[in-house]
């Protein structure tokens, strides 16, 4: 079964400020989230040589941090702002920035977790939370987070409730599923994507266990689900039958149990979160498939300054967005 090592990985890039979010490319683009100087995407090349897209005029929100986003057909970025201002916003290479989404239901959004587009165009947005402070619903017992359909011209609606903390939501390569991360919740569950793109009832995937704190995650070509862990910083492949493998355990075990004794107790913080920066992967938050194979691994962190990579037996998924 395949195991990585501290040796296994390496890096690339450098001066990134929380790359939350990574995307490949069948060009060989890589991009990343970047929360600093105004806010955006940051692009690496093929060789790690740092080009910024900042949020410079338009509708920039006070305080706007970068989180999830998805690479648009033109080119621009869709990103989910996980500022306190909240909502979803499409940031043009230019620097111009326009409000895509900023209420639902007569009532503004709060921190957005991930704006995700799928091949058939839609955008799935995940709300962790309506709490404006987030960290009140660091328990396992609230789960209050959503997920949002954005359909052409229809009217934007919430389409998935009830769940613990929502993370990356993605549609799989079959475009029958939409597949969700919820953190507190501590699972990936999915939705059956109906003809008229109502959703089926909520079917569980698999379970994570002690030390697993679910951010993002991706597909590969095999049917299988790999997941980053913040927190612990480890990286999960879950099988199509459903059993787990932990491929890396780049965290501090002392940080891990604290973490874990503070979620069982219902006092866990984000002082517990910022424990595992030091970590080799700078706690892991998101991962994709890139290079001509789509067998190397990028992962994206909360508190890196560059992306770790690795190398993978198994390609990944062809991503909707691989050949923009």
């Amino acid at each position: 079964m395949f195991t990585l090592t501290s040796d296994d990985i390496t890096f690339i890039g450098s001066g990134l400020v929380r790359p939350e979010c990574v995307v490949a490319t069948e060009k060989g683009d890589l991009f990343a989230s970047h929360a600093d100087g105004g806010g955006g995407i940051a692009s690496l090349g093929g060789n790690g040589a740092l080009e910024l897209y900042l949020a410079k005029t338009g509708d920039i929100p006070e305080g706007f941090i970068p989180n999830g986003y998805s690479l648009m057909p033109d080119g621009s970025f869709l990103i989910a702002n996980v500022g306190d201002a909240g909502g979803v916003y499409r940031l043009y290479r230019d620097g111009r920035m326009e409000a895509f989404l900023t209420e639902i239901d007569g009532k503004t959004l709060p921190a957005c977790n991930f704006a995700n587009r799928d091949e058939a165009g839609r955008i799935w947005i995940s709300v962790s939370t309506w709490a404006r402070n987030r960290d009140v619903s660091f328990k396992k017992d609230v789960a209050d987070g959503f997920v949002i359909l954005v359909d052409g011209d229809a009217p934007p609606r919430i389409i998935a409730e009830d769940i613990g903390f929502t993370n990356e939501n993605k549609v799989d390569p079959s475009g029958r599923w939409l597949y969700v991360h919820e953190t507190m919740g501590r699972s990936i569950c999915r939705f059956e994507i109906k003809a008229d793109n109502s959703l089926g009832p909520r079917e569980t995937v698999a379970d994570y266990g002690i030390g697993i704190f679910p951010d993002g995650f991706e597909f590969d070509a095999e049917g299988g689900i790999w997941c980053t862990s913040v927190v612990s910083n480890r990286i999960v492949r879950v099988a199509p039958d459903g059993e787990q493998h932990l491929v890396f355990d780049g965290g501090d075990q002392d940080v891990t149990d604290r973490a874990e004794e503070a979620y069982q107790n219902d006092t866990y913080t984000r002082a517990h979160l910022v424990a595992a920066n030091e970590s080799i992967l700078g706690n892991c938050a998101s991962i994709c498939f890139g290079g001509p194979d789509l067998k190397t691994c990028y992962v994206g962190s909360l508190a890196s300054d560059r992306i770790a990579s690795f190398r993978s037996p198994v390609a990944g998924a062809v991503p909707p967005h691989w050949t923009f």
